[in-house]
């Protein structure tokens, strides 16, 4: 503290309450091949209906990665998830003649260029999902509601749905758009317009009202989401008080073909009075230039270009420079809605290993995301190798969960074993690595979603199991077994290894998952991917040494920068030894020791301006083999004289 030249109380605060953290350990991280959604992007999943809404259900295509990332959030409920797809194949649905590419908000915001042949409205995310939107834009009172003077003769029939007009000197089109609704008969009967051709209207239902010949009338039509809003957009508030009019717009965003909603027709958003001012505000001040606020709020749609039909559309709305209302301008309204159906959306080839390694990459930096867990899913491999070495293996914080390939033990029984020699063939293809878990194969799984049962990965379960065990013991517990390792939702096992499998595989680490009669089924092993006999080779203690690394790392990073020193040292040691009391007294380790000082912390060490603190633990292991020895003894024998020496 500074020295105080004259009289005066100086007060200072000293933190000395410095503890180590409590550290996540339970969060996954998956890329995969999904219908909809954000593209190379982390997106933080807790539960199975948030995956289904942010990625769309699965299909043929998707299936295993989405029920790899759904099995895993049935035991926790934090999963980091990067969509990835044939970047040259997929496309966004577009209202225009070509579709766009549009990866995230990013991309749009910083890469995207927009051709005029992608028109007015983008889909928010590649894929043929995108082709089931519709936009229709309502500008003025004349879109929302109109009266449309007929002279000639038309007719309708009771319970058909043809409006024949008896003469080709009017033209529907010009007076009507399809979608509109129109009040018909004495009644005025609401029928919604399906399409027009000549001089017949076809409506989407039958009209049920009285058979009507009429002629020099007034048919009253409407927008078709008149029902969706207050009232027709005029002019807002802003435009208004710098002299211009005729701004506001109602936009909505609906389900036509019903693939997202699964009813054709649902309104999924409603904008309701955004202007096409570009300097728009609302009352509160907040922006509302249409633009802007779909492309900000929309989950559905990016804004493409301005339409035609909304004249001097992204023009301000007359104030000058100084904020002055200037002389405005008049934002001719449109006679009829501007409705527009996407469609060019391509889910595109399933991606390759390059695209799905792209995705995996996004996490490899450890200080930009915190996980524990990272799911193979289906991958080959290439993308399973590059998980464990440059993923796993590099991060040294989390562990990677695969899975043999499909073909290893889906239908591969052509001779006894094969199952086995393959999944080992699979397993020797890979590297050895603590940071890495593999099980022994796939199991079939409901389809809830398309009604079908389908053969699924069991990573996600065993990712899963881990993320249970934390939650219910710690991290340093093992995954396997009767008390913590069962299997959820699997019909069957494509391949149920029995005790000679399982001998075999557990010897290249491959942990067996076992269907027991009357038990269900079980990880039955707790193995890591480490050739080398080591404490290291175990699944609790890998994971409990990423606690304890990751916990006290960070806990000595606020010792950067002090003086080493006895002081400093000695608050370091009081810092980490509490912390493996409490891991002790959790059974995660037997003993433990901390050194820090001057025989670490010689004055080479400190001259170099480093720090060394030697933290030495003995792990606590878990049950693999139990031998249990059953001895028979002549009566009159005191057990006291044999207990120990019976073997």
């Amino acid at each position: 503290m500074a020295f105080q030249v004259s009289p005066g109380v100086n007060v200072s605060e000293v933190d000395l309450t410095t503890v180590v953290p409590a550290v996540s350990t339970t969060t996954g991280a998956l890329a995969g091949h999904f219908k909809w959604g954000p593209v190379e992007e982390r997106v933080l999943i807790d539960s199975e209906d948030r995956l289904v809404s942010t990625f769309s259900k699965p299909n043929s295509n998707t299936a295993s990665d989405f029920f790899t990332a759904a099995n895993f959030l049935s035991y926790g409920n934090s999963l980091f998830t990067v969509r990835v797809v044939d970047s040259s194949t997929a496309k966004n649905a577009v209202t225009g003649s070509v579709g766009a590419y549009v990866k995230n908000t990013t991309h749009y915001e910083e890469a995207f260029t927009h051709a005029s042949n992608n028109g007015d409205w983008i889909a928010k995310y590649p894929g043929i999902m995108g082709n089931s939107l519709k936009v229709s834009v309502c500008q003025g009172k004349a879109a929302y509601e109109s009266a449309v003077t007929v002279a000639q003769t038309h007719s309708i029939t009771q319970n058909t749905k043809l409006l024949k007009i008896n003469t080709n000197s009017f033209t529907p089109g010009n007076s009507f758009a399809v979608g509109d609704l129109i009040l018909l008969g004495p009644d005025k009967h609401s029928c919604k317009i399906a399409s027009m051709s000549g001089n017949t209207i076809t409506l989407d239902s039958n009209y049920t009202g009285n058979t009507v010949t009429r002629s020099a009338v007034n048919i009253t039509r409407r927008w078709e989401y008149f029902n969706s809003v207050d009232n027709a957009p005029t002019t807002t508030t802003h435009a208004n008080t710098v002299n211009s009019t005729g701004d506001a717009i109602h936009v909505v965003v609906a389900d036509h073909g019903g693939e997202i909603s699964g009813s054709a027709g649902q309104v999924l958003e409603v904008w309701e009075n955004v202007s096409v001012a570009s300097d728009a505000k609302t009352e509160q001040g907040g922006g509302n230039y249409y633009k802007d606020v779909i492309n900000q709020s929309s989950s559905w749609i990016w804004w493409g270009a301005h339409n035609t039909n909304l004249t001097n559309s992204g023009k301000i709305a007359g104030s000058t420079n100084d904020g002055t209302a200037g002389s405005g301008i008049s934002y001719a309204a449109a006679a009829l809605p501007v409705t527009n159906i996407m469609s060019k959306g391509i889910d595109g080839t399933s991606p390759g290993t390059s695209a799905i390694i792209a995705g995996l990459d996004k996490f490899k930096s450890a200080e930009d995301v915190d996980i524990s867990l990272i799911l193979g899913s289906a991958n080959a491999v290439t993308v399973a190798t590059h998980m464990i070495s440059n993923i796993a293996g590099s991060r040294k914080d989390c562990v990677a969960v695969v899975s043999p390939e499909r073909a290893d033990c889906v239908n591969n029984n052509s001779y006894a074993g094969k199952e086995r020699t393959d999944i080992i063939a699979y397993r020797d293809t890979l590297p050895s690595s603590s940071y890495a878990v593999m099980d022994s194969g796939w199991k079939y799984q409901y389809d809830k979603y398309n009604d079908v049962y389908r053969y699924v990965p069991l990573n996600g379960d065993t990712a899963g199991l881990m993320v249970q065990t934390d939650l219910t013991r710690d991290p340093w517990y093992s995954p396997a077994g009767f008390n913590r390792g069962n299997v959820k939702n699997c019909i069957k096992l494509a391949f149920n290894p029995s005790k000679a499998d399982r001998d075999e595989l557990y010897k290249k680490g491959v942990n067996p998952v076992v269907t027991f009669p009357g038990q269900g089924t079980v990880l039955f092993g707790d193995k890591t991917m480490l050739a080398q006999p080591s404490a290291f080779d175990r699944i609790n203690v890998r994971r409990l040494f990423i606690v304890l690394e990751k916990a006290i790392s960070t806990a000595a990073k606020f010792t950067l920068f002090e003086f080493n020193d006895t002081f400093t040292r000695s608050q370091f040691k009081n810092l980490v030894e509490p912390f493996l009391r409490d891991v002790q007294g959790r059974r995660g380790i037997t003993d433990f020791a901390v050194v820090c000082d001057g025989t670490n912390n010689t004055g080479e060490v400190i001259d170099r301006n480093e720090f060394v603190g030697d933290i030495y633990v003995k792990p606590a292991r878990s049950i693999n083999y139990i031998q249990l020895n059953f001895v028979a003894v002549r009566s009159g024998i005191e057990f006291s004289e044999i207990v120990g020496k019976a073997t």
